[in-house]
């Protein structure tokens, strides 16, 4: 699909706009991308903007509850929503006949949310439920994105557990909800995102239809997260009761995403270069050749790539077996970088990685949802959702110094090591 085929406008409440036509089939993708996430939620309300999220899904002053379910699913459709760390998105795909149906679903709640006592009460146990499910009944739960960043970071924005604590959820009111339902819902705060089966002037009609009358508000102004680089390794330790071997995670401040992306970029083949495949080096090194550790992993951006702005990290994970030390998988790891620190990586390597980083690129932005996501994340956090076409060829531009270069600025002397423990304990 090209470039050309993307329109954008803004509504007068101040809502951006991103239609992206493709008639390859009869279905259509929409998305919005909310201006808020982990880092913006309240010092004391941990896991609020999640908390949110799950209540934007409870009805509205003009459906009753599970009215959005019932009405995306009667249609064929899916739906479902997520929190991240700098925004939170919610989504359908339906039958291209069905995009009206999406249209107004989005835009009521965008209006009014249905924000009561009975609401809250049960989705608070619902996220508490959740955090047992995937955090503290769960070996490795949270780890490394919720464990590691206390010790990497040291304010709160980005430090804290975006998943939620129990005493904070349960102490949320409705007050909290009011409030951060008006600071950060605004249209102005918003990108709505429709790909596929589309007529652009008769879904510009509908987008002014269902959405031109949401209630415009100022557009919150986003603080800066900024905070210094560490200037000595920081460590930490976590005792897991359902691990059955000790793990580590060690986190590194890596390039801003967002105004340095060609270094950011290095940094994505840098972690494939680490740990992308058998052959990659620190496979090789630590499961196949010495070996240390059971499964090691390396990655640019601590919940996934492109999403969030700065600060982000570079982490690499390791679980080892009790009778290797987190100094041997260290030392290990630092011997890598160093190497590719003083020697860039060779053109095969090289072009391997790129290879299939690009390959990856096209395959996410071939389903649909994948691409109607992107596009909205990308007008959101880079103000320019065409740069999801661009990236398969600025990633492979990427040159061995550029990666050369972002493996130098992973340096012991400033980076988070945790300590995973396990249950039955283990040597460290």
């Amino acid at each position: 699909m090209a470039v050309s085929e993307l329109h954008k406008f803004t509504l007068d409440n101040g809502l951006r706009v991103v239609l992206a036509p493709d008639p390859t089939a009869p279905v259509v993708g929409v998305s919005v991308h909310y201006d808020v996430g982990f880092r913006s939620e309240p010092e004391g309300r941990t896991g609020f903007a999640h908390l949110f999220e799950h209540l934007m899904f409870q009805g509205s002053e003009s459906l009753e509850k599970l009215a959005h379910f019932r009405y995306v699913q009667s249609s064929g459709g899916i739906f479902n929503g997520s929190t991240h760390p700098d925004y939170t998105d919610y989504f359908e795909v339906l039958p291209s006949a069905a995009l009206e149906r999406a249209l107004f679903l989005e835009a009521d709640r965008m209006r009014a949310p249905k924000l009561t006592q009975e609401n809250l009460a049960n989705q608070i146990d619902v996220v508490k439920e959740e955090i047992r499910l995937n955090v503290l009944n769960r070996p490795y739960g949270g780890f490394p994105w919720i464990l590691l960043p206390p010790v990497l970071y040291s304010t709160f924005p980005n430090a804290h557990n975006g998943y939620g604590d129990f005493t904070d959820l349960e102490q949320a009111s409705l007050d909290d909800c009011a409030a951060f339902f008006d600071t950060y819902y605004a249209p102005a705060n918003a990108v709505l995102t429709v790909a596929g089966d589309l007529d652009v002037e008769r879904t510009r009609e509908l987008v002014e239809k269902h959405f031109g009358d949401v209630p415009a508000r100022p557009k919150p102004q986003r603080p800066s997260f900024a905070e210094p680089h560490p200037t000595e390794e920081l460590r930490g330790s976590h005792h897991d009761p359902h691990a059955p071997l000790p793990a580590l995670a060690v986190g590194y401040r890596m390039a801003d995403p967002i105004n340095d992306l060609d270094s950011y970029l290095a940094n994505l083949v840098l972690a494939g270069i680490l740990t992308d495949g058998d052959s990659s080096r620190l496979q090789q090194r630590l499961v196949h050749v010495e070996p240390l550790v059971t499964d090691v992993s390396a990655s640019a951006g601590l919940f996934g790539h492109f999403e969030a702005r700065d600060p982000d990290t570079f982490s690499v994970t390791a679980i080892h077996p009790p009778d290797v030390t987190t100094d041997q998988v260290l030392d290990a790891l630092d011997s890598e970088l160093g190497e590719l620190a003083a020697n860039p990586p060779g053109e095969q390597e090289l072009a391997k990685v790129i290879a299939r980083w690009r390959a990856s690129l096209h395959s996410d932005h071939d389903r649909l949802l994948s691409r109607t996501l992107a596009l909205g994340s990308l007008e959101l956090l880079h103000g320019d959702a065409a740069l999801m076409y661009e990236l398969p060829e600025r990633i492979a531009a990427v040159t061995a110094e550029q990666v050369s270069q972002a493996a130098k600025a992973l340096r012991p002397d400033a980076r988070a090591i945790l300590v995973v423990e396990p249950g039955q304990g283990g040597a460290q």
